[in-house]
């Protein structure tokens, strides 16, 4: 973040010593999220996100040996587009206090359980907007059978995943009260792999943003995080949705 080291040290929960950064996805996000609450409303030195050139979302990263190798996991169909310049139209539903995009047919989520656990995105660029907007709005659920399968099926097997599962915490009622989507930019796009900017805006009238890098395996997006369990990339407040597509349900 651009604030100052005093700054950052003061209102960053992560750097406290009593403070525990919980493994699980959900706690990383939600603890993230918990800074833009603790920063000055309007700070001057929060850095913007940048604004997406008319290419934006047209850049691809490398694909595997195997990338786009497999179908999705529920039948969704498959989208040659590697762009996304402008904001789908969109039905939301409420996943807990969130707001989440539902295409259940074209684009996910292709499978919804019993207990609202969703799953199985479009292999698209608007599949993996979705499924990075529902990744967020199920992290927000304090239910610890949702949390161990947001793990157990959304994020990439590996390490980080292993780490995640053996620490799994979920966000109390009053944590789960928090975002909205409000707008996105699709920074990189491949077959196999996405970079989704999602930005937010928290109940108190802050804005955030953070980039989720995603990996189609077996059949659906998953979100990749470090080995030791937590969100590659920060969750950064910025002081307005400049840069970024308008997209929200709530």
């Amino acid at each position: 973040m651009s604030q100052s080291t005093e700054s950052t040290t003061e209102s960053n929960p992560f750097t406290k010593p009593g403070f525990i950064i919980a493994a699980a996805l959900v706690v990383a996000l939600i603890a993230a999220t918990v800074i833009i609450f603790l920063l000055p409303k309007g700070q001057g030195n929060a850095q913007p996100a940048p604004a997406p050139a008319e290419t934006s979302g047209s850049v691809t990263v490398s694909p595997s040996a195997s990338a786009g190798a497999d179908k999705s996991v529920c039948g969704l169909p498959a989208s040659s587009e590697v762009a996304l310049g402008s904001a789908p139209s969109s039905k939301w539903e409420l996943v807990g206090r969130t707001a989440a995009p539902t295409d259940p047919d074209t684009v996910g989520p292709g499978i919804t359980a019993e207990n609202g656990f969703r799953s199985c995105f479009a292999q698209s660029p608007t599949g993996a907007l979705y499924a990075a907007a529902n990744m967020v709005a199920l992290g927000g659920l304090s239910d610890e059978g949702i949390q161990k399968e947001l793990i157990e099926k959304l994020v990439v097997p590996g390490p980080g995943r292993d780490a995640a599962l053996k620490d799994i915490r979920t966000p109390s009622s009053a944590d789960s009260s928090s975002i909205q989507i409000r707008g996105f930019v699709i920074k990189a796009y491949s077959t196999s792999a996405a970079h989704v900017d999602l930005a937010f805006s928290t109940p108190t009238g802050e804005y955030g943003h953070g980039v989720l890098p995603l990996k189609w395996i077996d059949g659906d997006w998953k979100l990749e995080i470090s080995d030791a369990g937590e969100l590659l990339n920060d969750v950064v407040q910025v002081s307005d949705l400049g840069g970024f597509i308008p997209w929200s349900g709530a």
